[in-house]
């Protein structure tokens, strides 16, 4: 790797040989940020926009799944957090693993990386002390593989654990872990796991999130509202997360705090699943509450939703 760590704009054009015009687009687009000095990592994720381009896939294909990949994972910038593939008509995003079409919300193993990786001849499922990052990665393949196969999950439990002894840190662990205990309705121990995400990576949007969760089931629900808060605060678009805190504040009636919330998720996803019920919650609160308002005078009047 080169010793620059910052590249001028000129020198980004003539490295990628794309036109001004088109990196203007995407500057345009919001995909990536508009400056006169490029990171390395930057250079790279402008990289891949230009191959992806090259497969005629358009700028708004482009802006639609980052924007869908920021609501369904959390992520502030997917280009620089994640890796962006072409699968199909669309961009799914290389992640821990797997690939995620985040339109669809579908997640399929990524058979590329592992085929690279060599995680089909893995056969191992405790590490020595010492294991080094590359071992502790294939690790991690195997066991998001095995999630998917009838029968393994225990396997895949067991190759976290094993992961976080010899790297407590390693917040994707943490968070698939947490998530398999979860769905067992195992939730203290859920929600150490994800506990133990929040504290190895604080700017995880997806791990406060999935925390309120955990949280929300043992009806703590004044920390799960902080912890959904929080994942807002990192990811303010994140949809998923003014989904559950609007049911957060309605299951604390506070309706008025959970309308703020579901006009946000309506903003954010109006045709996803959970769209309908969300303007419906809207309508029906408006159609409820009593909204006060204030007169230039000072007089409180009240109108009937």
């Amino acid at each position: 790797m080169s010793a620059v760590s910052q590249y001028c704009r000129k020198d980004v054009l003539r490295i990628l040989r794309v036109p001004a015009r088109k990196l203007a687009s995407w500057e345009r687009a919001g995909l990536i940020a508009s400056t006169e000095n490029y990171s390395f990592d930057e250079l790279v994720q402008l990289r891949k926009l230009r191959d992806l381009a090259a497969t005629r896939i358009s700028v708004r294909s482009i802006r639609q799944s980052v924007d869908a990949m920021q609501r369904v994972s959390g992520m502030r910038n997917p280009l620089l957090e994640s890796v962006a593939v072409l699968q199909g008509s669309r961009v799914a995003f290389r992640q821990w693993g797997a690939l995620v079409d985040p339109m669809t919300r579908q997640m399929a193993f990524d058979f590329e990386l592992a085929q690279r990786s060599g995680l089909a001849v893995v056969q191992r499922t405790n590490a020595e002390p010492g294991a080094s990052s590359p071992d502790l990665q294939e690790m991690f393949l195997r066991a998001v593989r095995l999630e998917e196969i009838p029968g393994r999950m225990e396997e895949a439990k067991n190759i976290y654990e094993t992961i976080l002894e010899v790297q407590p840190e390693h917040a994707a662990s943490a968070i698939n872990l947490g998530t398999i205990l979860y769905n067992e309705r195992e939730f203290a121990a859920a929600e150490r796991r994800y506990r133990q995400a929040v504290q190895a990576d604080p700017e995880y949007a997806l791990a406060h999130f999935d925390l309120g969760n955990v949280l929300d089931e043992q009806q703590r629900m004044d920390e799960a509202i902080e912890a959904y808060q929080r994942a807002l605060e990192l990811v303010p678009q994140y949809a998923d997360a003014h989904y559950n805190l609007a049911l957060a504040y309605e299951r604390i009636l506070e309706p008025r705090k959970a309308l703020k919330h579901w006009m946000a998720y309506c903003r954010l996803d109006p045709t996803g699943p959970w769209a309908s019920h969300a303007r419906g919650q809207v309508r029906k609160i408006l159609g409820e509450e009593r909204l006060s308002i204030v007169a230039r005078h000072g007089r409180t009047m009240r109108i009937a939703g």
